[in-house]
This record gives structure tokens, sequence and C-alpha cells, in this order.
């Protein structure tokens, strides 16, 4: 990728921001080692739903953010 401008980003693991330099293998982080270390985040389950989705959960869709609206379609 050729850039005309320097290109700057933030960096997903360490909020470090670095300009794009290609090639850029680390891409989107700014080094192996925040790579790897997203990797391990994810190898040990950092990454996951905190609770298990049921199915009543599906059958009602999207809660609002209004507890008046949801009591008027209770009703």
């Amino acid at each position: 990728m050729d850039y005309r401008f320097p290109v700057r980003r933030k960096c997903p693991t360490c909020g470090r921001v670095t300009e794009v330099k290609p090639p850029d293998s680390f891409r989107p982080f700014c080094s192996q080692r925040c790579r790897s270390a997203d990797l391990g985040k994810w190898l040990d389950g950092g990454y996951r739903i905190s609770a298990p989705v049921s199915e009543e959960d599906l059958d009602q869709g999207l809660v609002p953010d209004d507890d008046t609206d949801s009591e008027r379609k209770l009703s």
C-alpha cells in the first residue's frame, strides 16, 4: 500500500499511536508483542460473552432502555 501522507492508528492492545509504514505485518497492532498478547487473551478466554444467551432472551428481542415503554407493552 502506498501512503501519500502519514497514516496514524491506535493499537487495540496498548493504545499507543503509531505511524503505518509498509509493509505493516503487525496490523492492526503496533508490534509483535501486542499481537501475541491479543492472541494470548483469545486463547485464555479473555474475549467471551459473559452469560450464555437463553431461549427467553431470543424470544423477547431487544429490550428498550425506557422502563415505562416496556410497561406499556406488557399491559
